[in-house]
């Protein structure tokens, strides 16, 4: 790449990296180009996409963001390094990344911002875990509704007793 490619890619990145929900840095190491292929193609459906980015311009686009310092250690930014950024739902692509890593034992996740929050390797790992959107939703839902519903059966219960009292009455 060209001083002047180079200068218009950290430039593109940067605006990227700017508007996106959420950002991970992956270890690459031992994904060969069609199973690289297949990750490509599952983060796309989860609204997601990965870049294989040099080092040095990350540092240097990661500086422009302002992104957190934490991401953008020489420690961290060792060794293939692989961007995914995700514009969607921050969520998704953790989640994809943990299952395919699980299948395939790579790739493997160093560490990401959510939401403008610095996550480890570890707590990406656990995120990774949990259920979708749609089922922490449907969980809350349930959470929030039994009350009522054991409230309804209580209650239920009480005028069953009733009616029982008043057919022994009534018989």
């Amino acid at each position: 790449m060209k001083k002047a490619e180079k200068a218009i890619f950290v430039e593109n990145l940067t605006e990227e990296l700017k508007g996106a929900k959420s950002v991970v840095l992956v270890n690459y190491a031992g994904l060969g180009v069609k199973m690289q292929q297949e990750l490509k193609k599952r983060l796309k459906e989860a609204g997601a996409s990965m870049l294989v980015v040099k080092n040095t311009l990350l540092k240097r686009a990661g500086e422009a963001a302002e992104i957190d310092e934490e991401l953008l250690k020489d420690s961290i930014l060792t060794g293939q390094t692989a961007l995914v950024i995700a514009s969607q739902d921050p969520i998704a692509p953790i989640q994809v990344i943990g299952k395919f890593a699980k299948e395939f034992e790579v790739p493997q996740m160093k560490v990401g911002i959510l939401e403008g929050s610095f996550h480890d390797s570890e707590s990406l790992a656990i995120i990774s875990t949990l259920p979708g959107r749609d089922a922490l939703l449907g969980q809350l839902l349930g959470t929030l509704m039994s009350p009522s519903y054991g409230l309804v059966g209580v209650l239920e219960g009480n005028l069953q007793k009733l009616l029982y009292v008043l057919k022994a009455k009534a018989g």
